[in-house]
């Protein structure tokens, strides 16, 4: 079915599309590849640190569990002394989630903050609140990489981040944004279509963008099964071009065929989830492990995890996890166990 957005927009050249574009797509290109040369060559740092700067989010999305409609924005004193903390860990690319980001007022300082610091800068936005001023503001701080969750086709009950309303916003990042964006689609989690995922996934390819598939999980990060039609449509949205994360998710297969992983979870050292009050945990749904206070992580906090398994990574969900931790799939096997969600307090690694 035709959808108003269909029609063919004229655009003036993509900015990517520039000479400068260009330049500034080989660059960043060229430090991912230092990146994961680097990753290779040495286990002591992280990866990947999503942090969040406001817990506050403008959306009420049913199935989140990681906003709130009171909390202020983390000060910017403070935020800045947290990714100069990470620069400390040698933390390689560092992305803001929430939340919304957007709401942060000083946001463009923090991403500046995290461009000093070597690391490559990406974000995680609903999309509500960008504009033409908001995109050039960004593209001026150095953001690398922008990832828009799109949930569903027509705003409903669960989510009113969709592709009727956002197309305007990603008519305008496909034209002035120098940074790289995908367009996340997800299944799962009692969306009404499944389908809907395939017609956000072709718009996000007319427009010249990434395009990825998530299935949503719980509130412990577990999977949410999938019905035949979901995985139908999750599999046909892996067989499409420009997915290239999605190459590296042969775990989400499994779960979609209801099949457990057998991974070696590098959370709380690879990876690192700082939340609003900025303490470390292993990911957006396990918190209090480890809990310690961002200031306070070492490099021996980083190895100690690198060779801890986690209980619950056979049905995780949590994507980013699994990508950087496929890394080191092949080396370290891991010698201490902890059961994440197990426990009301905040505890140390048991062996």
């Amino acid at each position: 079915m035709a959808l108003p957005y269909d029609s063919i927009v004229k655009m003036a050249v993509p900015r990517r599309d520039t000479p400068r574009g260009r330049w500034i797509a080989a660059k960043r290109k060229a430090r991912e590849y230092a990146m994961v040369a680097r990753a290779l060559a040495s286990t002591s740092h992280p990866v990947l640190a999503q942090i969040v700067p406001a817990r506050f989010c403008n959306l009420s999305c049913t199935y989140c569990n990681e906003f709130d409609k009171v909390s202020p924005p983390v000060p910017t004193d403070e935020m800045l002394r947290r990714i100069d903390h990470l620069g400390r860990l040698g933390t390689a690319m560092i992305g803001i989630s929430g939340g919304e980001p957007l709401t942060h007022p000083d946001l463009d300082d923090i991403i500046r903050r995290m461009r000093q610091t070597g690391a490559i800068a990406g974000m995680i936005t609903n999309g509500y609140l960008l504009n033409v001023e908001r995109i050039e503001r960004l593209n001026q701080a150095g953001l690398d990489h922008m990832q828009i969750s799109i949930d569903n086709v027509d705003p409903d009950d669960i989510s009113k981040k969709s592709l009727k309303v956002l197309d305007k916003k990603l008519q305008m990042l496909a034209e002035h944004a120098e940074f790289h964006v995908n367009i996340n689609s997800v299944v799962g989690g009692g969306f009404k279509d499944p389908n809907d995922a395939l017609t956000i996934g072709k718009r996000a390819l007319e427009l010249g963008f990434e395009s990825t598939i998530g299935i949503i999980h719980d509130g412990d990060g577990q999977l949410k099964p999938l019905n035949p039609d979901e995985a139908r449509v999750y599999f046909e949205m892996q067989n499409r071009k420009k997915t290239n994360y999605a190459q590296f998710d042969k775990f989400q297969e499994a779960i979609v065929q209801g099949r457990p992983n057998d991974w070696r979870c590098r959370a709380g050292s690879r990876y690192l989830y700082i939340c609003e009050d900025g303490l470390v945990h292993y990911c957006s749904q396990q918190r209090g492990f480890p809990g310690v206070p961002l200031a306070e992580y070492t490099t021996a906090d980083v190895k100690r995890e690198f060779l801890t398994a986690k209980s619950c990574s056979p049905n995780c969900t949590i994507g980013c996890v699994h990508r950087i931790s496929y890394i080191d799939h092949w080396r370290a096997p891991q010698t201490s166990t902890i059961s994440p969600g197990s426990h009301p307090e905040l505890v140390n690694i048991q062996s």
